[in-house]
């Protein structure tokens, strides 16, 4: 979300809202890797574990058929930082309104990709600098920017 609404707001010349002031990190994550690791496991519908314990769950799991996994990249970024990649792609700069942390938001995310790797081998592999670039190539393609 963030990749399409950072460009979005940059190619129009809109401000783009930064929270915490900028000092964020956020594990973005390229799209190419989220299809892939989801079509990974279509193959493999999960089974109930029965030693699941209401007592002391596991949020990932239960007794009835479900998984939930992460599919992230496992490698936060600072947010100013990301921007940064975007801006030199564009080779436009970004007008940033730095606006304090918002309520329910964290300062940094990583998703733990362990159930995944466990399960199914896989890791995503995207670098951000990568995923910035494709994106920003497909963006100007598609909207003719």
């Amino acid at each position: 979300m963030a990749y399409f609404k950072f460009v979005r707001q940059i190619v129009e010349r809109t401000p783009i809202e930064v929270y915490n002031y900028g000092r964020m990190k956020r594990d973005f994550t390229y799209v190419d890797d989220v299809v892939e690791g989801v079509w990974r496991l279509l193959g493999r519908p999960p089974q109930g574990d029965s030693s699941w314990d209401g007592a002391s769950p596991d949020p990932g799991s239960s007794f009835a058929p479900y998984r939930v996994y992460n599919i992230g990249n496992n490698r936060p970024i600072d947010l100013l930082a990301f921007i940064g990649l975007i801006e030199r792609e564009l080779g436009l700069t970004a007008e940033k309104r730095l606006l304090p942390m918002q309520e329910g938001h964290v300062p940094e995310t990583c998703a733990d990709i362990s159930d995944l790797e466990r399960e199914i081998g896989f890791r995503p592999v995207t670098e951000v600098g990568e995923g910035v670039s494709r994106f920003v190539r497909w963006f100007r393609e598609y909207y003719r920017v």
